[in-house]
């Protein structure tokens, strides 16, 4: 299915938000996320299904000063 990862299109086979951030190579625990616009917990994420269209915003800590 096709979904908006920050701001840029992805295909992605996972049903789940657990599984589509796995594909999509964020496996550090350390990622908040919201789904279309809204904030979901890391414990939740295999719970939130996907749906065709959907906006993820992934944001991870950065290094450096």
């Amino acid at each position: 299915m096709k979904i908006i990862v920050n701001a840029k299109p992805h295909e992605v086979a996972g049903a789940t938000l657990e599984a589509a951030l796995n594909e999509l190579g964020f496996t550090s625990p350390a990622v908040a996320t919201a789904l279309n616009g809204a904030f979901v917990a890391r414990g939740k994420r295999s719970d939130v299904q996907l749906a065709e269209g959907d906006r993820l915003e992934v944001l991870a800590p950065m290094q450096g000063g």
